[in-house]
């Protein structure tokens, strides 16, 4: 049975809302802080906090869908021309500026959230009377979410202000968190966390480890995937080794690729990190607009009531790289054929002159008949599957092949072919391996990300993959997103741009 956390009152209502300003972060509610620190259960509802904030649109909404699947080769914009032109249309183009209001979407819901996990973490700390395994614990996760808040930070912006405490008034207008960290600087906060969280969390199944919240396994996933951004290739072979060994908790890969996405297969034995949805009181336990953005949208002929906004379509570039029988692509897009399209749970959407698109990402789709659903749209519950083994799969591959162990990178390749219906391979190169992370992983949110890191062992490839889906790539510049022109002004120019911008 799986397990939803949320909080209620004060709490809940202050994760839900984010200023605009990023060092502009209103305390949790009344609640008191120090006090909850040392009561089991406030404690518990301090760290639950910060994990709801990542059901803000902000965080994972449809800011986010933009910078990771829209802008990258993976996905079109989709629904009708001018729908979303100048924000998400901008990023499919690869036309954005400074002024795009998706970028201060992201920024201030990611900071507003790393303050939550910064006021936790400043409360355990100074807690005296909680038991030591549970501050433990508790510290472990706020870290670990932290670190996670970061690497999307960094991965999007490049270097970032580093926020990592809670800021008194004078401290908040200084000139050091009013300008950028490094990059490096960045990272280095990112991997401290995981390595706290690493050392200090259960493994998945292990005592005091709850469905849903942040594991040893968790930790040491995200890092060998940090470490994989670092070309750090030795510590992100025996990390993700440990998780694919057992090391760290059990993980196996999940029989049916299309049953991951579906609320069966929520966090299911190949699941190591999700954000968590579900029923609550008020009906907005789950990531707004996530599901209904992307959604088949009606258009042509219509006559049926439709299933979303149509954002985020799967691109033919994307289409193309399946292999023949791959049962990976049946499971990734939504294909309305001439005459109609039916789901898997048996909804039928009409043929191609019924619809504003053909294609639509499967992997976002909840049933509204099949699965939990409490009538809000906008807060259709369904879990984000952030980490997953497969993921693991293909990390460890290409660290072993950097590190000479071909024999380690054709086992883990050949076990996610086998699974997705095709035949294995005697060797693999790196484009192998390359190749089979965007089919594994398409429409997961890391495929903008992934082609810049690519792009830095091997360059060019960004801009070839991004020339085929008919973009153009500028290297120096859209390796990552412009600094919102909002946060450069409450700065008083103090934020400095990224080049190109």
């Amino acid at each position: 049975m799986r397990k939803i956390y949320a909080v209620t009152g004060a709490m809940l209502i202050a994760g839900m809302f984010a200023c605009n300003r990023y060092l502009d972060v209103k305390p949790q509610g009344q609640i008191d802080e120090e006090a909850a620190a040392d009561d089991p259960g406030s404690a518990q509802n301090l760290v639950t906090g910060v994990y709801n904030n990542m059901w803000l649109g902000k965080v994972h909404g449809f800011p986010f869908i933009g910078v990771t699947n829209i802008a990258s080769d993976d996905a079109d914009k989709g629904s009708f021309e001018d729908d979303a032109a100048p924000t998400q249309g901008q990023l499919d183009n690869l036309t954005m500026d400074a002024n795009n209001t998706v970028f201060n979407d992201i920024w201030s819901g990611y900071y507003q959230a790393i303050s939550r996990a910064n006021r936790a973490l400043q409360a355990l700390e100074s807690s005296t009377s909680l038991d030591q395994d549970m501050k433990s614990h508790l510290l472990g996760e706020a870290h670990f979410l932290r670190g996670y808040f970061y690497f999307n930070l960094v991965r999007i912006f490049g270097g970032v202000p580093k926020v990592d405490k809670v800021l008194t008034p004078p401290e908040a207008a200084s000139d050091q968190y009013q300008t950028r960290a490094g990059a490096d600087e960045i990272y280095q906060l990112i991997i401290s966390d995981l390595e706290f969280a690493l050392t200090n969390l259960p493994p998945k199944g292990g005592s005091g480890s709850q469905v849903g919240r942040a594991t040893k396994g968790a930790a040491a996933g995200m890092l060998a995937k940090v470490f994989l951004y670092r070309q750090n290739w030795q510590r992100a072979y025996s990390l993700s080794d440990s998780v694919i060994t057992g090391k760290v908790g059990s993980y196996s890969l999940a029989d049916d690729y299309a049953s991951i996405w579906r609320q069966s297969g929520a966090n299911n034995a190949e699941s190591i990190f999700e954000v968590q949805t579900g029923i609550n009181a008020t009906c907005d336990a789950a990531i707004e607009v996530y599901s209904n953005s992307q959604g088949p949208r009606a258009g042509g002929k219509g006559g049926w009531a439709d299933l979303g906004w149509g954002f985020g379509g799967p691109s033919q570039s994307l289409v193309d790289e399946y292999e023949p029988g791959d049962k990976r692509e049946a499971a990734t897009i939504i294909f309305i054929t001439r005459a109609g399209t039916v789901l898997w749970d048996g909804f039928r959407v009409p043929g191609k002159d019924s619809v504003q698109n053909d294609r639509y990402n499967y992997k976002a789709y909840h049933s509204r008949t099949r699965e939990q659903f409490c009538g809000n749209l906008d807060r259709l519950p369904k879990n984000l599957r952030v980490l997953r083994l497969g993921e693991i799969l293909l990390i460890h591959a290409e660290a072993a092949l950097a590190l000479g162990n071909a024999n380690a990178a054709v086992a883990d390749i050949n076990a996610l072919r086998e699974r997705a219906g095709l035949t294995g391979k005697n060797s693999v190169t790196r484009a192998d391996i390359w190749h089979e992370r965007r089919v594994e992983m398409a429409m997961e949110h890391d495929r903008y990300f992934e082609l810049v890191r690519e792009d830095k062992l091997a360059p060019g490839t960004a801009a070839a993959a991004f020339r085929k889906h008919g973009k153009t790539f500028v290297a120096g510049k859209h390796e990552v997103f412009p600094i919102p022109f909002t946060q450069i002004q409450f700065s008083e120019g103090k934020l400095q741009q990224n080049p190109g911008y």
